[in-house]
C-alpha cells in the first residue's frame, strides 16, 4: 500500500532544493518502499525563490512566511533548511503544531538552543530527522558493520577532520555564515558538528577534550542583501564587516571507550577541497574515509587479506542502498545521493512513528561535545563533555 506523505520546506536557498530534491527522487530509486513525498508547500523570505520551488520543483504551493508551511493542514513533515538563527522558533512552532521534522544541521545556533530544540520536540512526541547525511554513505554503513563485528578489534585511535574552502576567499563575501548574531558559531556548529557525529557514530561517545579556534580572515566584503550564496565574492575596495564567528576548531578528544584521537573542522584553509574526513585504528585493523573519494574505503585487515597493507575497496551496489541509485561495482553515486537516502530514512520513520537515527537526540549529543569545546578554548586546559537535555 502506498504511503503519501506531505512535505513543507521553509528556506529555499541551495540546501533546501536538495532536500526538495531528494524528496522527488525518493519513488525512483526505491520503489520497493511504496513511499511518495508530496510537495505540498515552500516558503522562502525572497520571493523569486519561492516561486522557483513552485515553477520549477512541482510544489503545489508557495509564500514568503514560513507559518502558512507549518499551518497547512497537508504538511506532515516541516523540513527546516533556513538560517541558523531561524531554527528555533520554526522547530516550536512545528513541535507544537505535532509535524514530524527534519532540520539541517545544525539543529540550534549554538548548543543550548539545539538542548532547547530537542526537548521541545521530545516533548512533543514528534519523529525527527538531523542532516548528519555523511553517515549514511554505503561505504561508512558498511565500515561501521565492521567494527561492530569486531573485525578490527577494540578500536584505539580515531582523527576526524572537515577541511572545507569555501571560506578561504578574502574577497568571500560576509555571508550569515561568518555572523555570530545570524550562524551562531562559525565551524564549530557549522562542520565540526558532522565531524563530532562521525566520530559519534564509529568510536562512541566522547568524554572529555580540549580545543583552540581562530579566525584567519577577520573582514570581507558586505554582500548584496537578497541575491547569491556564501560562495559569492565581492571586488578590492567594496566595503566590509567584521567576521564574528571561528575559522578554525582543532581538539584532542578522549571517548568512554578508551580512544584516544583528534578533531579539526576549517572552512578558510587552502587544499582540501571537501575533506570530511576520517582514519582510525583498531586491534586487529584499521579504516579511512573521505568525502572527496566518497566511492572508495581503505581497509586493512591483515588477518583477512594475503598482503599486508591497506586494501582499496569500491563501492558498488553490494553495499548499503547502492544497487537502488547505480547498480554494478565501481560506479559512482554523489553528494545529493546521500541526502536521498537520509530522507528515505528519515520517511521510514515518520511512517513507522518510531524514532530512527540520526535525530534531534544526535543532534544534540554533538552539541554537547562542542559545548565543551568552546569552554575549552576559553579555560585553556580539558573540559569535561557534560549533558545539556533539558527534563
Amino acid at each position: 500500500m502506498t504511503t503519501t506523505i506531505g512535505i513543507g520546506v521553509v528556506g529555499f536557498g541551495w540546501m533546501g532544493q536538495a532536500h526538495s530534491r531528494s524528496y522527488r527522487r525518493i519513488p525512483m530509486h526505491f520503489p520497493e518502499e511504496d513511499l511518495v513525498p508530496r510537495l505540498v508547500m515552500a516558503a522562502d523570505n525572497v520571493p523569486d525563490r519561492a516561486r522557483l520551488a513552485r515553477e520549477n520543483f512541482g510544489f503545489e504551493e508557495s509564500t514568503t512566511d514560513w507559518r502558512e508551511v507549518v499551518d497547512h493542514p497537508d504538511v506532515s513533515v516541516v523540513n527546516i533548511g533556513a538560517p541558523n538563527k531561524l531554527h528555533r522558533e520554526i522547530a516550536e512552532a512545528a513541535a507544537a503544531a505535532g509535524k514530524a521534522m527534519f532540520c539541517e544541521k545544525p539543529v540550534g545556533e549554538a548548543p543550548e538552543v539545539t538542548a532547547a530544540i530537542e526537548y521541545a520536540a521530545r516533548q512533543a512526541g514528534v519523529v525527527t530527522g538531523a542532516g548528519f547525511n555523511y553517515r549514511w554513505a554505503p561505504l561508512v554503513q558498511y565500515l561501521k558493520g565492521l567494527i561492530d563485528e569486531g573485525r578490527l578489534g577494540d578500536l584505539t585511535h580515531y582523527r576526524g577532520r572537515f577541511f572545507t574552502m569555501y571560506g578561504r576567499d578574502r574577497l568571500g563575501v560576509l555571508s550569515w555564515r561568518y555572523l555570530f548574531e545570524e550562524a551562531g558559531y562559525g565551524v564549530l556548529t557549522d562542520i565540526m558538528s558532522h565531524t563530532v557525529d562521525m566520530a559519534h557514530y564509529l568510536a562512541g561517545p566522547i568524554k572529555r577534550v580540549v580545543a583552540a579556534r581562530e579566525t584567519f580572515i577577520q573582514d570581507r566584503p558586505l554582500p548584496k542583501p537578497g541575491t547569491g550564496t556564501h560562495y559569492d565574492r565581492g571586488r578590492p575596495g567594496d566595503p566590509t564587516g567584521r567576521v564574528t564567528n571561528e575559522d578554525y576548531v582543532g581538539a584532542l578528544v578522549e571517548f568512554h571507550s578508551g580512544v584516544r584521537g583528534t578533531l579539526e573542522a576549517d572552512r578558510s584553509i587552502f587544499g582540501p577541497q571537501s575533506q570530511m574526513a576520517f582514519e582510525l585504528n583498531g586491534a586487529r585493523g584499521a579504516a579511512a574515509w573521505n568525502l572527496e573519494t566518497l566511492n572508495e574505503l581503505q581497509l586493512y585487515l591483515p588477518e583477512e587479506t594475503p598482503t599486508d597493507g591497506f586494501t582499496r575497496v569500491l563501492a558498488g551496489d553490494t553495499f548499503p542502498h547502492h544497487g537502488n541509485i547505480v547498480p554494478g561495482g565501481g560506479n559512482p553515486i554523489g553528494y545529493e545521493d546521500l541526502k536521498v537516502i537520509e530522507a528515505l530514512e528519515f520517511l521510514k520513520s515518520v511512517v513507522a512513528g518510531h524514532q530512527g537515527t540520526v535525530g534531534f537526540a544526535e543532534a544534540l549529543a554533538a552539541a554537547e561535545v562542542e559545548a565543551a569545546m568552546a569552554r575549552s578554548w576559553d579555560s585553556g586546559t580539558w573540559e569535561d563533555v557534560t549533558s545539556l537535555r533539558i527534563d
